[in-house]
């Protein structure tokens, strides 16, 4: 008997996950390096690379609005770029997650650190690591749930901030002996402080902070009413992009200039620190440990998830296709989870140097992951001529445009000193993968032979 999972997710949940999974510590804590490194300048990095992302989702979309019995996007990838591929970008995409957990559980420790200086930067991680797990094993109405009421906590904080910055700004008031005012994003060295080199860096974080957005991709095969809330998730993606991301940095910089944001904290936090409301750093600072407890239940999410479609594939070990009484793939969920304890003993070992690495294996692999979707895309239209309600826009020189972007961002990486060696590192994960699944096809092409 082929067991399938529940289609618990309802339109809001479907909603909040591709929100949940978007925003967190890329955001709440990665913008500060964003901000540092670049200048008021991120506010276009932040604007190019979400063009570019709006046209993958676009493309994701089509293709998983013309079969709704798949269940992920890894599915459609084997059956239009073949087993090979789907067998690569699957455990790439899976690697995706557990690097992204990671960075969210090692963010949690660098919070608390905000109240407690030194604090072991090992137990927070293990703390929410535990809690997740048990929540993620119950049902997935309960994953939806959770998640629902974190990303709505999120919003409201970044709704918050422009609220209070936009009020700040009309009433030409004063905060830390500085104007509230758009100048702000000016006089401080111009709109390019940093030139060419540092707005270049800056697209490493922003890529960071949006990685997570495809996980829409994931759900289809436990949404209620997967013809309706996919194409409206993907749909609101264009007000998201340019509220939460682009409206959040405006705000952060015009309150507080980009010389005087650190990045030892959560630039969130060191803006309400600054406006000087009562108990409102303690308040945000909380708020972004919740983002990354959203981010990290989202990852649980999908890490189980592309574990159980690897295996439905025949790329991944059968076990991890039984399911729970809750329909709920337990064995893929508790394999994943098993491999994340390894982060609680790197923020033992080295607290200082892991957040940097994990963060840019993240950002590299989800490129990569995002370059096949595309790819996928192309090759199903070249299958299906047919119109789509979730068509890409100017298709099929977006998608080729998109496509030659990501393929810089990784040269760019690549010529980057602090991302060179991940870079690598994600490139030897890519050829190990293919060398893999090519001696095991030919090992069974043997066998079939004898």
């Amino acid at each position: 008997m082929d067991e399938k999972l529940s289609r618990n997710l309802k339109s809001r949940h479907i909603m909040m996950i591709a929100i949940g999974g978007a925003i967190g510590t890329g955001l709440f804590l990665g913008s500060g390096d964003s901000i540092k490194s670049t200048g008021p300048a991120v506010i276009l990095t932040y604007t190019i690379a979400g063009i570019f992302i709006f046209f993958m989702m676009r493309a994701l979309g089509e293709v998983l609005m013309s079969d709704l019995n798949k269940h992920s996007f890894i599915e459609f990838i084997e059956e239009y770029l073949g087993k090979k591929v789907s067998f690569v970008i699957g455990w790439t995409y899976w690697l995706c997650f557990i690097a992204q957990a990671m960075t969210d559980l090692t963010a949690s420790g660098i919070y608390i650190k905000y109240w407690f200086p030194n604090f072991p930067q090992w137990i927070p991680p293990l703390i929410i690591l535990i809690i997740l797990i048990v929540i993620n094993m119950i049902n997935v109405g309960a994953f939806g749930e959770l998640e629902s009421e974190l990303s709505l906590i999120k919003i409201l904080a970044i709704i918050a901030l422009i609220f209070i910055s936009l009020f700040l700004l009309l009433g030409h008031k004063t905060v830390a002996g500085t104007q509230v005012s758009f100048n702000n994003l000016f006089d401080y060295g111009g709109f390019f402080p940093k030139k060419m080199e540092g707005f270049i860096r800056s697209f490493q974080m922003v890529i960071l902070a949006y990685t997570g957005i495809e996980m829409v991709g994931l759900t289809a095969g436990e949404t209620k009413n997967p013809k309706k809330d996919i194409p409206k998730a993907i749909n609101s993606l264009p007000l998201r992009i340019g509220l939460f991301y682009i409206g959040s940095m405006i705000a952060l910089m015009v309150v507080c200039p980009w010389n005087q944001i650190s990045t030892k904290s959560s630039p969130f936090v060191q803006v309400f620190e600054a406006i000087g409301i009562p108990n409102a750093a303690s308040i945000l600072n909380i708020v972004v440990i919740i983002a990354t407890i959203s981010a990290t239940n989202s990852a649980l999410f999908s890490m189980s998830r592309s574990l159980y479609s690897l295996a439905k594939l025949k790329n991944a070990p059968r076990c991890f296709t039984k399911l729970s009484s809750k329909a709920i793939p337990n064995n893929a969920l508790h394999a994943s989870s098993l491999i994340l304890f390894v982060i609680v003993i790197l923020n033992y070992l080295m607290p200082g140097k892991i957040f940097t690495i994990i963060t840019s294996i993240a950002s590299i692999n989800f490129i990569f992951v995002w370059i096949a979707i595309i790819v996928c895309h192309l090759k199903y239209k070249k299958t299906h001529k047919e119109n789509n309600v979730l068509s890409v826009p100017g298709y099929p020189i977006t998608d080729i445009i998109s496509i030659l972007f990501f393929a810089g961002m990784i040269i760019i990486f690549l010529a980057i000193s602090s991302t060179r060696y991940a870079t690598i590192l994600s490139l030897g994960w890519l050829m190990l993968l293919y060398v893999f699944v090519t001696l095991r096809e030919r090992k069974l092409r043997n066998e079939t032979l004898e």
